[in-house]
């Protein structure tokens, strides 16, 4: 999906993920201490919106600018800098102390431009959080997209980090209830680090 089919989308709904942050982005970072964080493909900003308010100086990305204006619009203290930008491409002005990337949705070829840019984006003691609907969420979950080909594994993940220096914490499946669906959804989630300098 392109930017423009992204905007018809955000578009159409009031908040097409809801204002809360995603279950795993608060689970992963409640307890981290808060730095420079940027948070790419951020659609309308919920987890950008509650890193800065957990402390964090945030940037929020995404390629969509009918997103990122919405963004603004509940972004009401002006706590996040917004940029339209992509996620494959993006390159923050100075080091970040966390990257995330939550529920990007691109081929192979993309997300691996995607998770590698993070990666370099990231300082010494930076951590690299990313979420995906799993590949095996297709047949075995509920939700997120039908398009075999934007989802992938945390082991694809693991892959796209070869040679970035990251050191891979946790990487695999979890399991997200769904209100009203009778199985979870599976979710891929990698968290990894670049070690620090010395």
């Amino acid at each position: 999906m392109d930017a423009e089919t992204w905007d018809e989308r955000y578009r159409g709904a009031d908040l097409v993920w809801g204002a809360p942050p995603n279950r795993w982005v608060e689970a992963e970072l409640s307890d981290a201490t808060p730095g420079r964080a940027v948070d790419l493909a951020c659609g309308e900003g919920r987890n950008a919106l509650w890193l800065a308010r957990n402390g964090w100086r945030t940037t929020g990305v995404d390629f969509s600018p009918v997103a990122i204006e919405k963004a603004r619009e509940l972004d009401t203290r002006h706590e996040v800098e917004w940029l339209v930008g992509d996620a494959t491409t993006y390159v923050p002005a100075a080091p970040v102390d966390l990257a995330l990337l939550s529920y990007l949705q691109l081929a192979a070829a993309e997300r691996r431009l995607a998770v590698r840019a993070a990666a370099a984006s990231l300082a010494p003691g930076g951590t690299l959080l990313v979420i995906a609907h799993d590949s095996r969420n297709l047949v075995d979950g509920t939700g997120g997209p039908k398009d075999p080909f934007v989802l992938y594994t945390a082991a694809d993940v693991t892959a796209d980090l070869a040679g970035t220096g990251l050191h891979v914490v946790r990487a695999g499946e979890v399991l997200r209830p769904v209100e009203g669906a009778d199985r979870p959804a599976i979710d891929a989630l990698v968290r990894a680090v670049r070690p620090t300098v010395g």
